[in-house]
């Protein structure tokens, strides 16, 4: 399985608490971020990356070019910000496999990977989803489903006691991807991908327990130093 990682944004919003690296460089007990999230998706058999990178590239693939092995990487560069579906839109056009995973280089979503590989074996999909349960939450949207895992509407950022949030996740396929944003270059990969192919019944989720965490904000990367360790990977 191949990944792509989204790395090229510019943190602002964690800027403060990281001035001078992009955040998915953010230094957690001795490792970047980073590597925490290599790991965990080489454990569940990710053996070729790709890296969106814009913002700070340089510090980014000086890191890739010490962690991992020639041949096992490559690096899609932005000129300018492209939006998360224009970057993995060019992204995909090393990917070289038919369904590639994609993932924001500022979460770590510890799911298992197989089940949603199975999902997207079941039907006509482009797109399968990774949902993580959430209780008292206002900072995410939530995603409703029918009981096949059919994503049926994604719902705005609200207060909710419970509900399934985009645990950012995705397993995509390429080529049905590709045909349905050919004429997109800049553009949200969640608004003008993922909600346009809801309403055609074209997306699946599966839903996992595992931990989550996104560092985008200096709460959270706080909470990140607290509960990630070497020692774990």
């Amino acid at each position: 399985m191949e990944a792509i990682i989204l790395a090229g944004g510019l943190g602002t919003r964690l800027r403060e608490a990281v001035p001078t690296l992009p955040k998915c460089m953010a230094p957690v007990n001795g490792l970047p971020f980073l590597d925490y999230l290599i790991a965990r998706l080489q454990q569940q058999g990710v053996t070729r990356f790709i890296f969106a990178l814009g913002y700070k590239a340089d510090i980014i693939e000086n890191y890739l070019q010490s962690r991992l092995a020639p041949g096992s990487f490559a690096v899609s560069l932005e000129d300018e910000p492209l939006g998360t579906g224009g970057a993995i839109a060019k992204a995909m056009q090393l990917a070289q496999e038919e369904w590639v995973l994609a993932t924001n280089g500022d979460t770590l979503f510890a799911a298992t990977l197989v089940p949603m590989v199975n999902k997207v074996g079941s039907g006509n999909f482009s797109c399968c989803l990774c949902l993580k349960p959430m209780t008292d939450f206002s900072r995410y949207g939530t995603v409703e489903l029918y009981t096949d895992g059919t994503i049926t509407a994604f719902r705005e950022k609200q207060y909710c006691a419970e509900g399934l949030i985009n645990g950012g996740l995705y397993l995509v396929n390429r080529a049905k991807f590709l045909q349905s944003t050919q004429n997109l270059i800049k553009f949200s990969f969640e608004e003008q991908f993922l909600a346009e192919e809801a309403p055609k019944g074209r997306l699946c989720a599966v839903v996992d327990q595992s931990y989550f965490i996104d560092i985008g904000i200096p709460e959270d990367y706080n909470r990140a130093m607290q509960e990630l360790h070497p020692a774990k990977l």
